[in-house]
């Protein structure tokens, strides 16, 4: 690759200027031309097949073209600075194209990141792995549509109109165009990246109407999860990746649906059985949307089979019973694994569903097939009332400071109305003061926050410890200090710390229901940090016989 591209470098300054100049037709018959007398000067072009000097010059230009494209991420006035790694960020740091109040403007002739010769090696780098094993074969289809039947079925389905797929390509696509429309007419025969047939719900795809672009994407769904049924060889699974965090969006009325609700309707009205769930960590802490951000870090994997003619019928009464016995149990493997608190009400639609899909209809007591809406709220009922049931397990401190913590956050509140609280928590405010996790002035008693505990407090002198401390101060020893003080101090709690981990995920429950951003982050954090904080505590650093900090 690097020789030919060599071929093209004395273009490099045109190509700056105009993308469309680098591998024009006249070019590729040049190289074809050079290529003739030390190659059989077949005249089939690339898109039929051709492997003679033609050929080879189309082929040239295509991976060159590759090059142009990636230069376009990285030449447009929506690039930004990286900080931490001080280089030019491409435009598309993430699924979008931001605005931007200034921009990174790279130089295509340097040796610095977004130079024209890097962009060419990226491309080499890329071609020289592929393929890496085996032969693979892409072909567009419409997934509505119907298509090959016994295959095996893995799809990520679009998520309403997150992310506009086709609209974003059109920023690639009208540079590739200029260069490939005559090695492939047929590909680039439109102005702009095809969209009537893309399932998303764009409302300017559908006169400004939001309502008909989410019903042409529900209904579609629909359609696609039947054909895909249909297509699926019986003798594998079908397994769906989605990551849309459940939030409510607002229909006709006074009625709201979520993703989930939206997506599960299709598949299970597909005649599609949920059998096993997994949370695979799917995404990158480091990537944009992430940053300072409360974002998904796992898709949610649905393992699906037809459901058999044979499904039985059930009553509301019975799927809340299986609900009740199965969910506890699917929720208590998933903090095992340390799923991220962030993700675990996503993971348990999961096996929520797979109770609900094994029915063929869960029977209201009116006679009515109860929704898919009725039973998200139903998982989620239990999924509430057993993180709740752990609090039973907590000292009276913690169990008085959880509810005052979803009642009023950080803020004050009444002193006579956390007086009655202490009494039914078998605790008083005047030792919530004592145990330094609360604050009482002027009728008014608040929860301490996290940088506002004790810096000097140690677990083995408290005479009073509590989990509430225990998670407060390593969400804020992670926060400051990073996960070496946060071990240190995770070591000095032995015997508390499973009450502790369990806390964390009840305190980012509570935090994201009441929409605290920051705390839910940071109980997310620690959470997600824990297996390596549990490692760093009972493995001390060479050379040292503890963290320093018993």
């Amino acid at each position: 690759m690097g020789e030919w591209a060599d071929l093209f470098m004395p273009r490099q300054l045109t190509a700056l200027c105009e993308f469309s100049g680098l591998v024009d037709e006249a070019r590729q018959q040049a190289l074809a031309d050079a290529l003739a007398a030390g190659m059989d000067d077949d005249p089939t072009p690339l898109r039929d097949g051709g492997t003679g000097a033609h050929a080879y010059a189309e082929a040239v230009s295509v991976y060159l073209t590759f090059a142009v494209s990636k230069c376009a991420d990285y030449w447009s006035s929506l690039c930004s600075w990286h900080v931490a790694r001080t280089m030019i960020r491409s435009t598309f740091a993430r699924q979008a194209l931001p605005m931007n109040w200034d921009f990174a403007e790279a130089n295509p002739l340097s040796d610095s990141t977004g130079n024209w010769l890097a962009m060419v090696d990226w491309t080499h780098k890329a071609l020289a792995q592929t393929p890496a094993q085996g032969v693979g074969i892409a072909v567009q289809r419409d997934a509505a549509a119907s298509g090959p039947s016994q295959v095996m079925v893995s799809c990520d389905p679009p998520y309403y109109d997150n992310i506009g797929y086709a609209d974003l390509s059109d920023f690639f696509y009208v540079w590739l165009r200029q260069s490939l429309g005559g090695v492939f007419p047929d590909v680039c025969s439109t102005l702009l990246a095809p969209k009537a047939q893309e399932l998303i719900a764009a409302p300017y795809r559908h006169e400004g109407d939001k309502g008909q672009a989410e019903r042409f994407f529900e209904d579609g769904l629909v359609k696609v999860f039947t054909k895909l049924s249909e297509a699926q060889d019986q003798r594998f699974p079908m397994s769906v990746f989605y990551a849309f965090k459940q939030a409510e969006t607002s229909g006709d009325g006074d009625t709201a649906s979520t993703g989930w609700e939206t997506f599960l309707e299709g598949l299970i009205g597909a005649g599609v059985q949920i059998t096993g769930t997994w949370p695979v960590r799917t995404e990158l802490a480091n990537r944009m949307r992430s940053q300072a951000s409360n974002a998904l870090a796992s898709s949610i994997v649905l393992v699906c089979r037809p459901r058999p003619d044979s499904a039985p019928l059930a009553s509301r009464r019975e799927f809340l019973d299986r609900l009740a016995v199965e969910l506890p149990d699917a929720l208590a493997h998933l903090r095992g694994v340390n799923i991220a608190p962030v993700d675990l009400a996503q993971a348990a639609i999961g096996p929520g569903m797979a109770i609900y899909s094994r029915y063929s209809r869960v029977i209201e007591a009116d006679g009515t097939p109860m929704g898919v809406r009725d039973a998200l709220a139903a998982i989620n009922a239990v999924l509430d009332e057993t993180l709740e049931s752990s609090e039973t397990d907590l000292d009276a401190d913690t169990r008085w400071a959880l509810t005052w913590y979803a009642q009023h956050g950080f803020d004050p509140g009444d002193y006579g109305q956390a007086e009655q609280l202490s009494k039914s928590r078998n605790t008083s405010v005047e030792g919530l003061v004592q145990a330094g996790i609360a604050e009482s002035r002027a009728g008014k008693v608040r929860l301490l926050a996290r940088h506002e505990l004790d810096e000097n407090w140690s677990p083995a002198g408290d005479d009073r410890l509590t989990a509430w401390e225990a998670v407060n101060h390593l969400a804020h020893a992670l926060e400051t200090g990073g996960e070496q003080p946060a071990a240190g101090l995770l070591h000095q709690l032995s015997g508390l710390d499973d009450a502790a981990r369990d806390l964390a995920y009840r305190l980012h429950h509570i935090s994201e229901r009441n929409n605290r951003a920051s705390d839910a982050l940071a109980y997310n954090s620690l959470i997600q940090a824990w297996p390596e904080l549990a490692r760093l505590a009972h493995k001390p650093p060479t050379g040292q016989t503890d963290l320093g900090l018993t």
